[in-house]
């Protein structure tokens, strides 16, 4: 037995966790540097959404295959191939940008590079932890999204600062590579097993007829929309903000720290499931996260104390049920297939973060531009609307 084998499930899920904090710290340095980058390439609203969006066109063009291959080979090997495409996309933009069209194909490729690490990253660690052990390495492994998510930002607000936008994409780009190695001296090889071998890579319909499973990929989907949505725009809202009523922080400081805090209620959330029923944490965290955020737009000219904590609830809430979602999901795929269902859970859930920071820049442009507090409140509509709507449609409500 390897010695990864032999360690206890904790140091592995820490180890994984660290890997994937690491990963992502390529994820938001274009959402924290949007603003400068906006004004210095004349981007409209749109466009920066454009930009923005296909970050997660390249994560839903590659998971489905990506994620889909950990039912036939390693996931380690994946892994670390997938991380040298989004250290060359950060990479590139750092150096070979010079406009809105160079932009998005290297957004694109780092979103790509994300598509190999997060889920495959997940299956490589479910499939070094088994019963409750597993359901909590979700709850903590979903979680650490948040921390690395406040790691680019701070990294990329933080260098930019210092040395300039081209350096912040290029220090970023070190990350992934960093994690690549952690994972694959860190964890023992896995042959995956042969079930799935004679069925075609890409038929997802038996995934899709698992109706236990096909719920939470849904509601994952909508969990996204308005996740990654608001995470796309939300360095960009608080400057608006800020130009209302100045504040000691900076935008991307009071996002990161909002971030920070977020995995706390993804983790509270994933025990609260285990003790109250996932239906119900679902339910309310769909719920009131949904209400604020149709808020959120429309509060800007509060005080910086007051919009800075409503920004710090929002995410608190919009994660509460993140981790309880992706348990639910693996506790119900069939494990020959588990692969294939991450693949469709992932696929469906990033696909709604590239249409989501598009609809929100069109809605911006189309209500009246960013220095509109009208506007941005109906920008922010269209991410929280969803949530509201979906206990009920999804069928969760009535489980509850």
């Amino acid at each position: 037995m390897a010695a990864a084998e032999r360690r206890p499930a904790w140091q592995i899920i820490g180890w994984l966790c660290l890997a994937h904090v690491a990963s992502m710290s390529v994820f938001a340095t274009y959402p924290a540097l949007l603003p400068p980058l906006q004004a210095e390439w004349s981007m409209s609203n749109t466009e920066a959404g454009f930009v923005s969006g296909l970050f997660f066109a390249g994560y839903m063009a590659a998971v489905p295959v990506l994620t889909a291959l950990t039912d036939r080979i390693d996931a380690r090997r994946i892994y670390l191939a997938s991380s040298v495409v989004a250290a060359s996309g950060s990479a590139g933009f750092a150096w070979l940008v010079h406009g809105v069209l160079t932009a998005g194909f290297f957004q694109f490729l780092v979103g790509v590079g994300i598509a190999g690490t997060y889920m495959p990253g997940l299956r490589a660690l479910t499939d070094n932890t088994t019963g409750a052990a597993q359901t909590r390495a979700v709850s903590f492994y979903t979680a650490s999204f948040g921390f690395g998510t406040s790691f680019s930002l701070v990294l990329a607000s933080s260098i930019a600062a210092a040395a300039g936008w081209h350096w912040a994409f290029a220090c970023a780009a070190i990350g992934p590579l960093l994690s690549a190695a952690m994972v694959v001296l860190g964890l023992p090889a896995r042959k995956p097993p042969d079930a799935s071998a004679d069925a075609h890579l890409l038929d997802f319909r038996p995934v899709l007829a698992n109706r236990s499973a096909r719920r939470y990929i849904l509601g994952y989907a909508v969990h996204c929309w308005e996740l990654l949505g608001s995470r796309s725009w939300m360095v960009a809202f608080l400057t608006f903000a800020q130009s209302v009523v100045p504040a000691p922080l900076s935008p991307a400081a009071i996002h990161a720290v909002a971030n920070l805090v977020s995995p706390l209620a993804s983790i509270a959330g994933n025990e609260a499931a285990l003790r109250a029923g996932r239906a119900r944490v679902i339910v309310l965290g769909m719920t009131l996260s949904g209400l604020l955020t149709c808020a959120l737009g429309f509060l800007a000219h509060l005080p910086w104390i007051l919009v800075f904590a409503l920004v710090v609830v929002h995410m608190l809430l919009v994660m509460s049920d993140s981790s309880t979602l992706t348990a639910g999901m693996v506790a119900a795929s069939d494990p020959d297939r588990r692969g294939a269902t991450m693949a469709v859970h992932s696929t469906l859930g990033f696909a709604t973060g590239f249409v989501a920071p598009l609809v929100f820049g069109l809605a911006l442009d189309l209500a009246g531009g960013n220095r509109s507090g009208l506007a941005w409140g109906i920008a922010f509509l269209t991410l929280g609307i969803g949530a509201i709507a979906a206990p009920a449609l999804l069928g969760f409500l009535r489980r509850s």
